[in-house]
């Protein structure tokens, strides 16, 4: 694949007026009386799945935070220097609330403890192996995996329908909101430390497929521990709904793979009239979310 010049180091923040706020939050109450199979109908895949992506979010936001704050002496921008800060308050507190969703999961039968750990295990070994600069292209580029994942709930009333269970919910709409806000951060961090185009390329089309096949086979392996999974038909009632979830349409995945085009930037596509729909809704004068709030945001 042919690459543009390496355009060079970028020393400030591609959004000087972007905010990233820590908001201090708990889901750990509303969780206690969560149901096995939460999702809308109890779909099972669906139920499942959500489990398995909850289950890499702790230690995968450990890691993101690690990667960034690494570099975070050398960023003279005063703007990308707060801009980092907040990014490493929001990730510090996703972690912190999806191991709260994974102890109640696992409470109900699903394995996220023992995901939990195996992504522990490999992320430990990914940082001691691979340089500081390889790591944040790492994250750079799951960045935009997330925030492209994000989109899709905060833009499609099915997806959010799907999740089902109402905290849950909350909880993916929160976390997809503060994704968004953040969606720039670890890429400019990565562009002014004077990360290659090459790497980034290169890390993204390795985690495209990479992430997606982990997701897979976490995903049939929680399957397989379900004794539901095994009612006749209950499989295949769930394949017909999840199949026509917006995430498994090909927009999608155009717009991950347009994270290797040689000019790209996150910020291409504008998600700023998103942003302040979903703050107001969440955390505005009358934010469904307020009542989670344990502390004003930073």
């Amino acid at each position: 694949m042919p690459h543009a010049k390496d355009p060079g180091p970028v020393s400030q923040s591609s959004d000087p007026g972007r905010t990233v706020p820590t908001r201090r939050i708990s889901f750990e109450a509303s969780l206690q009386d969560l149901p096995k199979h939460f999702a809308f109908d109890g779909n099972l895949i669906a139920c499942h799945l959500i489990a398995a992506l909850s289950s890499v979010f702790p230690d995968g936001e450990d890691y993101f935070v690690r990667s960034v704050r690494h570099f975070r002496d050398r960023i003279t921008d005063p703007d990308l220097k707060r801009q980092v800060s907040g990014f490493i308050g929001q990730e510090a507190v996703h972690g912190r609330e999806h191991r709260v969703l994974n102890d109640r999961l696992a409470e109900l039968g699903y394995p996220t403890k023992r995901y939990e750990w195996l992504t522990r295990r490999g992320l430990a070994l990914r940082t001691k192996v691979a340089t500081a600069k390889a790591n944040l292209a790492a994250t750079a580029a799951l960045e935009h995996f997330t925030a492209t994942l994000a989109e899709v709930v905060l833009t499609d009333a099915r997806t959010r329908q799907q999740i089902g269970h109402d905290e849950v919910r909350n909880l993916f709409l929160w976390h997809a909101l503060e994704e968004s806000e953040h969606k720039a951060v670890a890429f400019d961090v990565y562009k002014a430390v004077g990360g290659s185009e090459r790497t980034r390329v290169w890390t993204m089309h390795v985690l495209r497929f990479g992430f997606l096949l982990v997701m897979g086979l976490q995903t049939l392996l929680s399957l397989l521990g379900d004794r539901a999974t095994y009612r006749r038909g209950e499989l295949r009632l769930s394949w017909r709904e999840i199949r026509r979830s917006p995430y498994l349409q090909r927009d999608v995945w155009i717009r991950l793979r347009d994270y290797c085009r040689p000019d790209f930037h996150p910020n291409d596509r504008d998600t700023g009239a998103l942003i302040e729909q979903w703050r107001a809704e969440l955390f505005g004068e009358d934010g469904t979310l307020n009542d989670k709030l344990v502390g004003s945001a930073a």
